[in-house]
């Protein structure tokens, strides 16, 4: 400030001067501003402006600042602040008698100079850390030298720079040392590579190295074999110019207002190009070298973002911090360009719209919106109407389809008969998600669905939407109505059972139709009159009759009758009789009249006698015949659903009287838990567990008393008895009690809900069950994920197997000799599984002793049907239980690609055996996956188990599909012997002591095992156990039971662990799907040494194709490869495809693309994926090329008829105008020929 103020009259005499004076002013007053503003020292006539006294008086200022300089900076801390310093200069100014208009210079000046030591102990502290790195740098650059060794890395730039200029020489450091940074330097190393070299360096490593060494020579011989292989150089992967794709993959579009929006690539190649630019001019400059490095340095970054944005570093973001999408980024994921643009496309010539029910259609036919249909079929009707000639041109005929007059929908009609379209509802789940019907036009917007297609579908009529495509060429609308017509496709692909069966109004009508209050079968028409108290039951003979009666009101429905069927006289209902009657009428109808001796069905039907009923069906007349029964069965249960008019009300759901006693009752029983636990007679959790149990049996009693109290007309009763809609536990909860709930940790809360739905909850007990709701609706969502997710591992890695045609003799069969052996009852009832399969051997009766005897049973080669199986169990009588039945499996099939007809047996979707060209893969997987979205999500705690928390549900599926090692898994012995158990206070020590001999004649040492105490053990002292045996209860970690017992008890174990997970939930799956599955998951070996083969060490190839090149080597007499046995998860086994086309659009799309490229792979288009991508047509059924080479011809000329006398004389006049016939067009005659056939099979000319 005092300074300020010195200057002050000092701009006041600027202003007031003028000329020569204020120019010289001005240059005073900058200059001492500057060197104010600079701390540099102020002189002559400057000082005086600036202390604002003359000379003399700054002198002495000086002289008493520099005598006070030593007190003050003596006196002061070193930290002290300025605001201090000044204080103490002030005291000792007073001291010494200074005056006071000198303290401000006083004071600047002592800080000045306390400043300039300060700035010089820095400079010097400097100065010596710059000389000692200096000296440590030269030293580590001398330590450097002396161990340089080629392809070492120097981290340290300034260490290299030193290197460099020490020991290099001034034209490319060639004498001592050559080194370079960056890509020059590694395309120089792989230019000098020898590959022949270095391949056999690796094999030596390989023979004499152990563990990580070993491991890392296998794999660089994996890669340097590539190399030789592909003929590839390896510093071709060093880029010297970067491709530029095509401007149409990444396009530029002008927005309003004159805006341009561009691909990210452009963004990419842009910073690229900039680079590269900026990078030449610095070279051509003879910019220093510091300066040319960063440059290479950010081209480098800006080459690695455009290829891979993101892999190295920061990504390089646009506009919103959002990622720049580079090359990989525009091929990976759902988004890449494989799975959005070349595995799924957008197609024309469909549509989608809302469905409703259509209760009037046939099964093979679906209901299209008129306007729907004009659209779709436009290209035909505009085609039709100008071969009609009623249009010049299609012009003109776009225009009358477009006005919509009459004839337009004349032709329409005519256009759409027997022209089949697709149906689809997504998400598309299996093979029945897209089904061909005929169309039938109905008024409306919504396409109309038969009721029995929708439980394939998984439809209802909530608001789902269908969309619909349109067949176009002659052979797709004939693969349409032949292979994907719904009328044909009514087996289940994974189980064979039926799909297309009656539900909800239907089961109900069906179960109003034929009930009956007394048991039939187990009584008399005697009994009933007595019972009746009437003079005799009414009898009839025909089915008018019983109608008559009904109609008449003579009778109900279900009222019992006699009535004569065939020779028999039968005691049945009215209703029943009119539901076998119309079904033998539509049955005999379908074949012909081949159903006369079918069996009444004399019970009430439930939607479980219904699947029955039809399962009996389709195995007696086959699939596709019993179409026309179903819809009889439609029509007929609809109309009596309708004439039943079953209704709730309120007063249908019957709270039972005895409610408040049973529970008063068990409430004094957990009251009595509760003092026993305060008398410390149990632990907490006994008690817990304990009440957790009354209350359960509480609950079982109360349903049952509920039920008592329910009449067997209840609409209620009957709508859960039928099947038709809701279950018992859901109608205790609306009349009896809800009963335990479980917390959001899915632990059971001892305390229940004791009210029903009826009577209302409480707000606690409301609270308490909404835990369990939204975990269901959180599970939901999580479970449709990752089914899906399961879904598209397993469709990859099972798509390429397919029904091929076999070498050798026999095309249908691959010729193993091996085969599993299955259990011939499962769980107390045939195994299903045994069906559909093809027996390996000869299957014998067996004689008293169980043994074989000689009366064949099944042949060897013959497929084993439903039949064949009962007639198995009824052969085999008492001997059933026990016995196993050779069968051939998928898991023995020694195809090399796909799968034998034989191995795989029947095709269950049609319930014949596999044809050749059969995608038995994708239904496999489509199987598996479908059902995903049922399995739960838990994760059981088996109450006190030491930390045995089990997997359950979905997760446990993708546990053994991934062949992951499951949580608390068991563990398996690795040698066998006896057991013997000790039990001590803490764990629980099991012995296994060997009972036999090793290869060294010797008896090996017993093996312990310990077990903490509560662990469940599956063994009990002085057992006998065989290495691989689980000792404890829990899963099985697959690859340690693969090791311990071999590939066929780890294929069975797998299968049997997923039947689990679906059997718990009540879906049925063939065994076989699976199968096929665990199939792919072990079909792979490790070499183990590679021996004389072309093969190497460490890789993984096909067991089909190791044996294939051991038995080349055999008959050459060289050394044959070992391996072992490995189990890979689904998705590394879908990665380790021979097709990389396959697997870069699977996952890891990068990876498997630089490989490809590194390996110069071909891919030899085998699977169904690699065809999709490039657009050829699947190599699995019709497209298989042996089926694609056939052309058609007739085998004799038909026979033509005129539907018009007059044709015919009309054709002969326009023959003879023409000539003599041969080779004509007879388009060219303009007449209007109809090319379909009449009834009798002949050539209808319209």
């Amino acid at each position: 400030m005092q300074i300020e103020a010195a200057l002050e009259p000092l701009r006041v005499d600027l202003e007031k001067a003028s000329g020569s004076k204020k120019g010289a002013i001005t240059k005073h007053l900058k200059r001492v501003q500057e060197s104010l503003l600079s701390g540099t020292e102020v002189t002559g006539d400057d000082v005086e402006l600036v202390a604002s006294v003359d000379r003399k008086n700054l002198d002495r200022a000086r002289d008493t600042g520099n005598g006070l300089l030593a007190a003050v900076l003596s006196a002061v801390d070193p930290d002290a602040e300025q605001a201090a310093v000044r204080e103490l200069a002030y005291d000792l100014c007073l001291v010494e008698g200074t005056r006071k208009d000198d303290l401000d210079a006083v004071a600047q000046w002592a800080l000045k100079v306390r400043e300039m030591v300060a700035d010089m102990d820095v400079r010097r502290e400097d100065t010596r850390e710059a000389s000692v790195d200096a000296v440590r740098r030269l030293e580590q650059t001398w330590l450097l030298f002396r161990e340089l060794e080629p392809k070492m890395i120097v981290g340290d730039e300034q260490i290299f720079r030193e290197l460099k200029d020490r020991f290099g020489s001034p034209y490319g450091f060639g004498v001592y040392f050559q080194g370079g940074m960056g890509a020059e330097a590694i395309r120089d190393l792989l230019r000098a590579l020898s590959l022949e070299e270095e391949s056999l360096s690796l094999r030596d490593t390989i023979k004499t190295a152990k563990g990580q060494k070993q491991q890392r020579a296998i794999k660089r011989l994996k890669v340097v074999e590539a190399f030789i292989k592909s003929g590839n150089k390896p510093e071709w992967m060093i880029l010297e110019a970067v491709p530029v794709i095509p401007p149409e993959l990444r396009p530029m579009v002008q927005l309003d207002g004159g805006r341009f929006a561009t691909s990210d690539l452009n963004d990419l190649y842009r910073r690229v190009i900039n680079r590269n630019n900026r990078l030449k001019r610095l070279l051509d400059l003879g910019a220093p070298e510091i300066i040319v490095n960063n440059e290479k340095r950010m081209l480098q970054e800006a080459v690695d973002a455009l290829f891979d944005n993101g892999r190295r570093g920061r990504a390089v973001t646009g506009p919103g911090n959002r990622p720049l999408k580079s090359l990989s980024d525009m091929l990976k994921g759902k988004q890449g360009r494989f799975r959005q643009n070349l595995l799924g496309k957008r197609v024309d010539y469909s549509g989608r719209s809302v469905i409703v029910a259509g209760p009037n259609l046939k099964l093979h036919q679906c209901g299209l919106p008129k306007l729907m249909a004009l659209e779709l079929f436009k290209p035909f009707i505009m085609s039709r109407l100008v071969e009609r000639k009623a249009v010049q041109n299609i012009k003109a005929a776009k225009k009358m389809v477009e006005s919509m007059i009459p004839e337009v929908w004349d032709v329409l009609e005519e256009v759409i008969a027997e022209h089949p379209v697709l149906l689809n509802r997504a998400p598309t789940l299996h093979r029945l998600g897209i089904q061909a019907f005929e169309p039938v036009l109905v008024e409306g917007k919504a396409i109309q669905v038969h009721p029995l297609v929708c439980h394939a579908f998984n439809a209802d009529f909530d608001g789902d939407q269908m969309a619909v495509h349109l067949p176009l060429s002659a052979e797709a609308q004939a693969e349409a109505r032949v292979l994907m017509l719904s009328a044909n496709n009514i087996l289940s692909p994974a189980s064979g059972r039926p799909l297309a069966t009656p539900t909800q109004d239907m089961v109900l009508g069906a179960y109003f139709l034929t009930y009956c209050e007394y048991d039939l079968d187990a009584t008399t028409a005697a009994d009933l009159t007595k019972k009746l108290k009437k003079n005799g039951l009414p009898r009839f003979r025909t089915e008018e009759d019983v109608e008559f009666a009904v109609e008449a009101e003579q009778m109900r429905y279900q009222d019992p009758i006699e009535y004569e069927w065939g020779d028999e006289r039968l005691l049945t209902t009215p209703g029943r009789f009119i539901f076998n009657a119309e079904v033998e009428r539509a049955l005999s109808e379908a074949t012909g009249g081949a159903a006369e001796d079918h069996p009444f069905l004399n019970e009430t039907l439930t939607k479980r006698v219904l699947d029955q009923f039809i399962g009996d069906l389709v195995e007696r007349y086959g699939p596709n015949t019993i179409a026309a029964a179903l819809d009889v069965i439609k029509s007929l249960t609809f109309r009596f659903a309708t004439r039943a008019g079953i209704t709730i009300s309120k007063n249908d759901i019957v709270i039972p009287d005895s409610k408040e006693r049973i529970l008063g009752e068990y409430e004094e029983e957990v009251s009595k838990s509760g003092r026993e636990y305060d008398r410390g007679l149990m632990t907490e959790e006994e008690r817990d567990e304990r009440i957790v149990a009354i209350w359960t049996e509480a609950t079982e009693v109360v349903a049952n008393a509920m039920m008592a109290n329910l009449s067997p007309t209840n609409p209620i009763y009957m709508m859960a008895n039928s099947g038709a809609r809701g279950s018992f536990n859901q109608i205790r909860q609306l009349a009896g009690m809800r009963g335990l709930m479980a917390d959001p940790k899915g632990e059971i809360i001892a305390r229940p809900i004791k009210a029903n739905f009826m009577e209302g909850l409480t707000v606690l007990e409301y609270f308490i069950s909404t835990h369990g709701a939204r975990k269901g609706l959180a599970d939901t969502a999580l479970r449709t994920a990752d089914s899906g997710y399961l879904t598209r591992r397993l469709v990859d890695v099972s798509q390429d197997v397919i029904i091929r045609d076999q070498p050798g003799k026999n095309p249908s069969d691959c010729g193993t000799k091996e085969y599993v052996d299955l259990a011939l009852i499962l769980d107390e009832s045939p195994n299903k599984s045994v069906a559909g399969r093809v027996a390996a051997l000869d299957i014998m009766k067996p004689i008293k002793d169980g043994k074989p005897g000689k009366v064949l049973v099944i042949a060897k080669g013959t497929e084993i049907t439903m039949s064949g199986l009962r007639k198995l169990v009824e052969e085999f009588g008492e001997h059933a239980a026990t016995a196993t039945i050779p069968v051939r499996s998928v898991l023995k099939c020694r195809s090399e690609y796909g799968i034998c007809r034989y191995c795989y047996g029947t095709f269950l979707a049609t319930g014949g055996p596999a044809e050749i060209g059969d995608a038995v893969g994708i239904i496999a997987a489509q199987s598996i996956g479908e059902p995903g979205t049922q399995l739960t999500m838990r994760t059981f705690h088996t109450g006190g188990v030491a930390g045995a928390d089990i997997t359950h549900g979905l997760p446990r599926v993708v546990e053994i599909f991934e062949a992951r090692n499951p949580k608390g898994a068991g563990t398996l012995t690795d040698v066998s012997g006896k057991i013997d158990i000790d039990d001590s206070e803490r764990t629980i020590k099991v012995t296994v002591t060997p009972t036999a001999i090793d290869e060294k004649g010797e008896l090996p040492d017993p093996k312990e095992f310990a077990f903490p105490r509560r662990t469940r053990l599956k063994v009990a002292t002085g057992q006998l156990v065989e290495s691989g045996d689980a000792l404890n209860e829990g899963s099985l970690n697959p690859t340690d039971l693969l090791t311990l017992k071999g590939a066929t008890s780890t294929e069975l174990y797998l299968v049997g662990e997923v039947q689990n997970v679906y059997k718990s939930q009540g879906v049925e799956i063939h065994d076989k799907h699976i199968e096929l599955i665990v199939r792919q998951m072990l079909k792979k070996v490790r070499v183990e040494s590679a021996g004389d083969t072309k093969l190497l060490p460490g890789q993984l190839v096909d067991r089909v194709v190791l044996e294939r090149e051991n038995l080349r080597v055999k008959k050459e007499k060289g050394e044959q490869a070992t391996f072992d046995p490995i189990i890979l998860g689904i998705t590394k086994a879908s990665l380790a495809t021979e097709s990389f086309l396959s697997a870069a659009s699977f996952q890891e799309t990068t990876k498997v693309l630089t490989d490809a490229s590194i390996e110069g792979k071909t891919d030899r288009l085998l699977g169904l994926k690699e065809n999709v991508i490039i657009g050829k047509l699947i190599p699995a059924a019709t497209g298989l090329r042996q089926y694609r080479q056939i052309s058609i011809e007739p085998m004799e000329p038909l026979p033509v008829t005129f539907a018009r006398p007059e044709a015919e004389a009309e054709l002969l006049a326009a023959l003879e105008e023409i000539g003599d016939g041969d080779g004509f067009d007879l388009d060219a005659l303009g007449l209007p020929f109809d090319d379909e056939l009449s009834a009798d099979g002949s050539s209808d000319v319209a």
